[in-house]
């Protein structure tokens, strides 16, 4: 069963840091560009950051640019998300999908992608 399996999220204070990872069964990761979206209550599912295929190439959302960095590790079939200086507008579910080919151009259109994880909260409070 080809799946996507998303950890680290939890109850952080404002400033704070946390990692998030992905982590694939059933097939390669390395075959796969990578993505992080998040989705907040009420609003629509958003593109936070990708990875390329190789790890060469990496983009990110304005909103989190200096302070998100995306990484992988194809040995461990894994991709991390790590967020510093998070901020309450941070709070969300946090989803990573894979899609099939090596770059990230148009990485913020769903559409795009073939697997999805099930999402882990990230709650950004003091």
């Amino acid at each position: 069963q080809l799946q996507l399996v998303e950890s680290g999220g939890g109850l952080v204070q404002p400033g704070g840091s946390l990692r998030l990872s992905c982590a694939a069964s059933g097939f390669a990761l390395d075959s796969y560009a990578i993505g992080w979206f998040r989705q907040a209550p009420g609003k629509e599912r958003e593109g936070v950051s990708c990875i390329s295929r190789s790890g060469g190439s990496t983009k990110y959302a304005d909103s989190v640019k200096g302070r998100f960095a995306i990484s992988r590790d194809n040995a461990k079939n894994t991709v991390y998300l790590q967020m510093n200086s998070l901020k309450p507008e941070d709070t969300a579910i946090y989803y990573c999908a894979a899609r099939s080919g090596p770059y990230c151009a148009g990485y913020f259109y769903t559409y795009q992608y073939d697997y999805w994880g099930q999402g882990t909260q990230v709650t950004v409070s003091s």
